[in-house]
């Protein structure tokens, strides 16, 4: 029987961030090709695959040498490690394979990966379709097509590719997708019982079933069932010992049970080996709740330090970037970067950068049309409530500044160990 996930909702219809989207089922966006290389065993490193596909191009037949497997092989290194100078390497490799045969749908499918972990939505979508075409009956293509549209603020296309995409293989990665799709269409219970589907459907082990526990762990997380995350955490933990994601998640259940210190370790600990700026921004606001602002100082240095490297390797993180400036920089330089996001890509993720970045600047009427926007498909996202919440507030919305606050604390009254209290005390002083 072919799951009905998507069709009944597609008038309310159901994800990514990145991270962020971009950071959900990257390790299955696309299909592994067939190679000959020297077998490996089933539980080698990233590292033990990319040398024997070293090798493999080194020494195989000219015709037989498997740079796209190397090429998503590096992309998978950039996920475990953080460096973003693997992402060169990956389109080194991605891009001999296509110098080799154009028609390789595998290293078209990659670049369409890589793209999307560059915040290149447009890219993206244009060599999605190009895989697609090479292989229309294959299904390698379609997180890439899915991804891309859902990124560039195209849901109605979205959702047709991705009801397209569970209807041919409900598997881990459609169904993670269905997941984020319901989750910012405000059905938090079905996105949660779509990422259930998807932690069944990933096996025993491995990083992909690591990632959706941890996944779930989060929207257990947004529902307020904080017992719920932290059992979800945990078996992702099992499943793969030190999972940045879960290892982030516990610190932000730890956070919300008022135990910052513990919260501020474990962040200081995971931003030690993977500095990536989402857990170096988690880091510095649970310093600042603490009290520890010098420390927050810090690390909000290295956030932007990250910045640059990220930059320096061609991935736009405009969204993040904006809403880092606008709570903990430069207001002015933070709408600067959400107009450039919100041009390249209208979604509601931009949408919600460009409110906040109006909001802070002091332009209070736009940043609320924009903070209703990023509203749209019913997202209920705490921190994007919170943001909508103050940009009503700040236009003389009051009564719908109330409404939406009251809902940012309605499911997770502890959501964010800094932002959580600013949330009530503003609806306080509506009241």
């Amino acid at each position: 029987m072919r799951p009905a996930l998507i069709l009944p909702l597609l008038t309310f219809v159901l994800g990514l961030a990145l991270l962020t989207l971009l950071q959900r089922g990257d390790a299955t966006r696309a299909a592994q090709p067939t190679v000959e290389t020297k077998p490996l065993a089933p539980d080698a490193s990233t590292d033990e695959r990319i040398a024997a596909l070293q090798a493999g191009v080194r020494n195989a037949r000219q015709g037989k040498r498997p740079f796209a497997a190397l090429g998503l092989a590096y992309l998978q290194k950039v996920r475990e490690t953080g460096d973003p100078g693997f992402y060169s390497r990956a389109e080194n490799a991605l891009r001999r394979a296509l110098a080799a045969d154009a028609r390789d749908a595998a290293a078209v499918t990659g670049l369409g990966t890589l793209a999307l972990a560059r915040h290149d939505f447009g890219a993206a979508l244009r060599l999605g379709r190009r895989a697609r075409r090479l292989q229309p009956d294959a299904v390698a293509a379609y997180p890439v097509l899915v991804d891309a549209l859902v990124e560039l603020g195209r849901y109605d296309d979205a959702a047709r590719a991705l009801q397209q995409f569970i209807d041919r293989k409900p598997a881990l990665p459609s169904y993670a997708r269905v997941s984020y799709f319901r989750e910012l269409h405000g059905d938090l219970d079905g996105a949660v019982e779509a990422m259930r589907l998807a932690v069944s459907a990933a096996g025993g082990t491995g990083e992909g079933l690591a990632s959706v526990q941890a996944l779930l762990g989060n929207l257990e997380f947004a529902r307020g069932r904080l017992g719920a995350a932290r059992r979800a955490h945990r078996a992702a933990l099992r499943t793969m010992p030190g999972h940045a994601a879960a290892s982030a998640g516990l610190a932000r259940l730890d956070a919300a049970a008022g135990r910052l210190d513990p919260a501020i370790r474990r962040l200081r600990a995971l931003v030690d080996r993977l500095p990536l700026p989402e857990y170096v921004v988690a880091l510095g606001e649970t310093q600042l709740a603490a009290g520890r602002r010098r420390s927050a100082r810090d690390s909000f240095d290295l956030v932007r330090a990250q910045q640059r490297l990220l930059a320096g390797q061609g991935v736009n993180t405009d969204v993040e970037l904006a809403i880092f400036e606008a709570d903990h920089g430069d207001a002015q330089r933070a709408v600067a970067l959400a107009r450039r996001a919100w041009r390249a890509a209208p979604s509601v993720r931009s949408a919600d950068a460009l409110g906040w970045a109006l909001t802070r600047a002091g332009r209070a009427a736009e940043g609320d049309r924009f903070a209703r926007r990023a509203l749209k498909l019913g997202w209920r996202d705490p921190i994007v409530l919170y943001h909508a919440g103050l940009s009503a507030r700040a236009a003389g919305r009051d009564g719908a500044a109330r409404k939406l606050l009251r809902r940012a604390l309605e499911h997770n009254p502890r959501f964010s160990a800094l932002h959580a209290p600013r949330a009530r005390a503003a609806l306080e002083a509506l009241r």
